[in-house]
């Protein structure tokens, strides 16, 4: 068959804060190959997750539907038989299809063919951090045996992504690279950076909210950091690969990640929160319509991502899908973009939040189970923050007599926004009076 452009490959990685990339101002290096690629293609520097929680961003990413939709509403539900996924699609149009790392859609290790979402490829684990460790990177293939992989769990992956890449030179394809890094290692708690990396970032540089609500960071951020050094290095390996190919003007390469990381200041864990830190991810495109796209300002969601891909194969967008196209951001031929994001939080509480470009307002559901219950007919209001002048979120304004009118406001565009996501109808109660010296908010400042 005559081989259709362009090719595909989404290099994800797993609780990657935004401010790891130097491209979004990190000052320690961490990220050349990446930083260069921006620079080359665009950036999305307001980029978010729907879902603070593996599974279901992933199910979002992989279906263009948001969680509640598909119910993958928390970790543990596997992806519907009945879903349609960006393998689906773009198989059906001729592409090779191929997955490679952490699946965390299943409900079974390792995951029957069914539970795959139609990749053809499969060189994966469901849940990566219980199947391997930093050294010891164990996977499963298509016939559902073990594979041990040699090298650093990033290179041992790597290496699979780079053969898959070379083998498929003469045909469209799909790859999906998923990486556990630079999540922590359950089973003891830790960030294992390659050895070469072990120490050289500890006591560097701390994000302002880290420094300020202390956590758990000063023991863990150095390993963190290492971990993205690696990534880093990896995502240069890739490029590389495309390069002597003689891919790299046929593909195009997204770098993205499920959710953040607030390394225990938020709550007991590391995500799971409405947060800048928990929600707001790195997101860079190259190749294609996004070759030479700049820095794009707007705000952007993984919701997004399937109906973009889609989009800039050539597909258009398919009906059904809940998230836009970014395609018209970058070609600037959208004038009237929805400046804002939803945010859904299951597990650690059933919550809703609402990020614009100046606020944060978010809700939670009272006495209801986060694991059990996917939405709730009502909510109370429990954070707001004025993101130009507290950028790190550390002064709540909810309940302040002098931020209601906003609290009100920003209630009304919750709930629509809720609407439009497929949820039934829900009543948010503001959050009881405080007392407090803000000064009120004039009507300008409204979003």
């Amino acid at each position: 068959m005559a081989k259709p452009s362009p090719n595909i490959v989404v290099f994800f990685t797993d609780q990657q804060r935004w401010d790891t990339v130097g491209a979004y101002g990190n000052p320690l290096g961490l990220t050349p190959n990446l930083d260069r690629f921006a620079r080359r293609g665009t950036l999305f520097e307001h980029a978010f997750t729907c879902q603070p929680v593996c599974g279901p961003a992933r199910s979002a990413v992989q279906t263009g539907l948001y969680p509640t939709t598909t119910g993958c509403f928390r970790n543990g539900v596997p992806l519907p038989a009945s879903a349609t996924t960006l393998a689906d699609r773009l198989k059906a149009v001729g592409y090779r299809t191929g997955y490679i790392g952490k699946w965390h859609l299943a409900g079974q290790e390792p995951v029957p063919s069914e539970q795959r979402g139609g990749y053809a490829y499969w060189l994966a684990a469901n849940a990566l951090e219980f199947t391997s460790d930093a050294y010891d990177t164990v996977v499963y293939d298509q016939a559902s045996e073990a594979v041990h992989l040699p090298g650093y769990r990033v290179d041992a992956l790597t290496d699979a992504a780079i053969r898959y890449i070379a083998d498929n030179t003469d045909h469209p394809f799909l790859l999906f690279l998923s990486f556990l890094e630079p999540h922590h290692q359950n089973h003891r708690d830790d960030y294992p950076a390659p050895d070469v990396y072990r120490d050289t970032y500890h006591g560097r540089w701390m994000p302002p909210d880290l420094a300020a609500l202390g956590g758990s960071a000063a023991q863990q951020l150095g390993g963190y950091y290492g971990m993205v050094k690696r990534l880093d290095e990896a995502f240069g390996r890739v490029l590389d690969a495309l390069e002597s190919l003689r891919m790299a003007e046929d593909t195009i390469v997204l770098y993205t990640c499920d959710h953040g990381n607030h390394f225990k200041t938020r709550n007991g864990e590391y995500k799971r929160s409405c947060h800048e830190s928990s929600i707001r991810i790195p997101m860079v495109m190259g190749g294609g319509p996004f070759r030479s796209g700049g820095t794009r300002q707007e705000l952007v969601s993984l919701i997004d991502v399937a109906p973009t891909l889609f989009d800039a194969a050539g597909l258009g967008v398919p009906e059904g899908l809940q998230g836009r196209s970014l395609v018209p951001l970058v070609e600037r031929s959208v004038q009237d973009w929805a400046n804002e994001v939803l945010i859904q939080i299951s597990e650690s509480q059933v919550g809703r939040a609402l990020r614009t470009p100046r606020w944060k307002y978010s809700v939670s559901a009272p006495g209801q189970d986060g694991y059990r219950v996917m939405f709730a007919e009502e909510y109370v209001e429990e954070f707001l923050y004025d993101l130009q002048a507290d950028p790190y979120e550390l002064t709540n304004l909810a309940g302040l007599a002098s931020h209601a009118d906003l609290a009100a406001r920003l209630r009304q565009r919750l709930v629509a926004k809720m609407r439009e996501a497929g949820e039934p109808a829900a009543e948010i109660r503001p959050h009881p009076p405080r007392e407090g010296g803000q000064r009120r908010v004039r009507p300008e400042e409204l979003p």
